[in-house]
């Protein structure tokens, strides 16, 4: 069997799911909770980290104040919950941040929300992918110098599985989510006994390091204090990334879409935050110290584990999957930048192509516009995921605060209503609620919280990196418009209001063949011609006498194909043939036919395969270009596809290549 270009992409993809079969491929809440919820679980393995290792700045004394940010960080993430879990059921299509900002504080607000989080979804698949790696070159340091090469593999496969459809990646992400949150959590417990001294268990083994980095730092100003306990509230709150994804993709659920989607919101927040409020607690009354060469998750895992039976299994399960939900967490993105982008483009904010969906029903072109852009990205940063966090965090906490207080405008719209009443909004039917008023509360002050967050991490990290996602979340709304501005312009170029059909232009009594040679192909497009006109013109620009001669012996050869044909032969000096053929095409149009349409039929013979056709000019391609930028110049292509023929051994007068 020959391998085409579509026998490759069946092997690589799989054969393509009908329409029909959309509803099959969605996800059940189990599979779901695996491909949307990986980014906020995944993140458990450094959230802790991130807010010791700013408190650690204090002195390893100050550590101890990690489980109160801790616990602040767990309100916010439970507040953000409970208002994407009210979007999900007041917005059961789907749209997240996007479309309830859209629908209660206008078109440009949504934007800004549009942005933010796709520039975050970007850093997502970039930070987990290098965090992934990195995770890998720990363990095995001669990998070190080809971290850049393996994030991009890493991004390759991602692209991979999501292209062969959205149950399929469910399927394979499960396994490593569910085994990460079940290895974590046996460290948890482990970590409890030996604490808590249950059963007689001994106390946790302290890293060596531990007692080396016990000293204070001496004492601080008020100012720097408050300043990083803020900075380490800022850094904790890595682990509120990628909690929107549900919200976003409700339309993939089965039905019911936003039950299902409520109910997998809520199991995400509880497992996340109960593991990272587990690794926090357990890490802190250990007494473990941030180091670079360790992960605090690593160190926790080596400290409870010392002494017990499976030590090594335990901490190798931890680890091996550890650094795969690192990696697979950047699925999240794959999930969501494709369903916002949709959602943009239907409403002419993005190309038209990124609301399509491909063979097996996932947005291809969105998967593959990421794909790219993160690579970008891990190359710019070489695969280096502690120079993107302070990039990271911002797009999602403006997205969190623009959907809070697009919810408590929708609440207020509640509020008003009646018991038994409905009202319309542009996008979603609301009924009468007995708690809107608590309801709307809970936003409110979710709001006020992730704005202040929004204002603390561009301070803290502005002159680290923060002012690139500062300056591009504007950029990318201005692109947005802009593309709207250009659709809207189309649309009102073809519309029919006050479009009257007499004014439209008349097709003139003329067909031009633009040829180099007489071959089968031009000889095919000339009795298509007469289809059209009895007026054909043949024109050949010539560029030496011996072709000329040349090209009139082989035409008089056919003289009942061509007798009815004017031959136009212009001898020309340059190289550049293809300039006078358009003048020529222009100067009939204008000067001979204005204000009627000329046809051009252009004859090109097609080789038999891709790499052939890299052998040959690509000279009627160039010309359809050329021929594009005049109005009154209607373009038919008729092609000649080419057969396996004998072959003559060339001679003096025969060419080797026809083009």
């Amino acid at each position: 069997m020959a391998i085409t270009s579509q026998r490759i992409k069946r092997i690589l993809i799989g054969e393509p799911f009908p329409t029909r079969a959309e509803i099959h491929e969605r996800l059940d809440k189990v599979r779901a909770l695996a491909i949307f919820a990986s980014d906020p679980i995944s993140s458990n393995a450094y959230a802790t980290e991130a807010i010791m290792s700013v408190l650690v700045l204090m002195g390893a004394g100050a550590l101890r104040i990690t489980l109160p940010v801790g616990l602040a960080v767990m309100a916010l993430v439970l507040l953000v919950v409970f208002s994407y879990t009210q979007t999900i059921l007041h917005y059961p299509k789907g749209g997240g941040a996007y479309i309830v900002t859209k629908d209660n504080l206008g078109t440009l607000p949504s934007l800004f929300a549009a942005a933010a989080l796709m520039i975050d979804y970007v850093l997502t698949v970039s930070v987990s992918v290098s965090a992934g790696i990195r995770a890998v070159t720990s363990a095995i340091p001669s990998l070190l110098p080809y971290s850049v090469g393996l994030a991009l593999l890493a991004i390759l496969l991602l692209t991979w599985i999501n292209l062969r459809g959205m149950r399929e990646s469910g399927t394979i992400f499960a396994l490593p989510t569910y085994a990460f949150v079940v290895g974590v959590l046996v460290i948890i417990v482990l970590g409890l006994v030996r604490i808590f001294g249950v059963f007689g268990a001994a106390a946790p083994v302290l890293p060596s390091h531990t007692s080396e980095l016990a000293q204070s730092t001496g004492q601080i100003s008020q100012f720097l204090y408050i300043w990083l306990i803020l900075r380490a509230f800022a850094a904790g709150c890595t682990a509120l990334t990628g909690i929107e994804a549900i919200s976003d993709g409700v339309a993939a659920f089965k039905p019911p879409e936003s039950k299902n989607a409520a109910t997998t919101m809520i199991a995400m927040g509880i497992t996340a935050m109960t593991l990272f409020l587990g690794i926090t607690f357990v890490a802190t009354h250990v007494g473990l110290v941030p180091i670079e060469s360790e992960s605090i998750l690593s160190q926790m895992a080596h400290a409870v584990t010392n002494g017990v039976p499976g030590a090594d299994f335990i901490y190798g399960w931890v680890q091996l999957f550890t650094m795969l939900i690192l990696i697979l967490a950047a699925n999240t993105g794959f999930q969501d930048f494709p369903r916002v982008g949709s959602f943009l483009a239907a409403d002419g904010f993005m190309p038209r192509w990124v609301q399509n969906r491909g063979d097996r029903l996932v947005y291809n072109s969105g998967i593959l516009m990421l794909a790219f852009l993160a690579s970008i990205i891990v190359i710019i940063f070489r695969a280096n995921e502690i120079h993107m966090l302070p990039l990271y965090a911002l797009g999602v906490m403006l997205g969190f605060t623009l959907s809070q207080i697009s919810m408590v405008k929708l609440f207020n719209k509640i509020k008003q209503l009646k018991p038994g009443e409905t009202a319309q909004t542009k996008v979603t039917t609301i009924h009468y609620e007995t708690h809107a008023t608590w309801k709307r509360f809970l936003p409110a002050f979710g709001s006020v919280v992730t704005g202040l967050v929004l204002i603390a991490l561009i301070l803290t990290k502005f002159v680290e990196g923060a002012w690139i996602v500062v300056v591009t979340i504007p950029l990318l709304v201005q692109l947005f418009r802009a593309i709207r501005k250009h659709y809207d312009t189309v649309a009102a170029g073809l519309s029919l209001r006050d479009f009257d059909s007499s004014t439209m232009r008349e097709y003139a009594d003329v067909v031009i063949i633009p040829m180099g040679d007489i071959h089968r192909g031009t000889l095919r497009a000339i009795r298509y011609a007469k289809q059209f006109s009895p007026n054909i013109r043949a024109i050949s620009i010539v560029t030496s006498p011996e072709q000329k001669e040349r090209l009139l012996r082989r035409w008089n050869r056919f003289p009942d194909v061509t007798d009815s044909c004017e031959l136009n032969i212009i001898d020309y000096d340059y190289r550049d043939i293809l300039t006078p053929l358009v003048d020529y095409i222009a100067h009939v149009t204008r000067e001979e036919f204005p204000g009627e349409i000329v046809t051009v039929i252009v004859p090109e013979f097609i080789p038999g395969s891709f790499w052939a056709n890299l052998l040959h000019n690509q000279t009627a391609n160039i010309l359809r270009m050329r021929l594009r930028g005049y109005e009154d110049v209607a373009v038919v292509d008729v092609p000649y596809h080419l057969r396996k023929h004998k072959t003559a051994p060339p001679t003096a007068t025969q060419p080797t290549n026809p083009s």
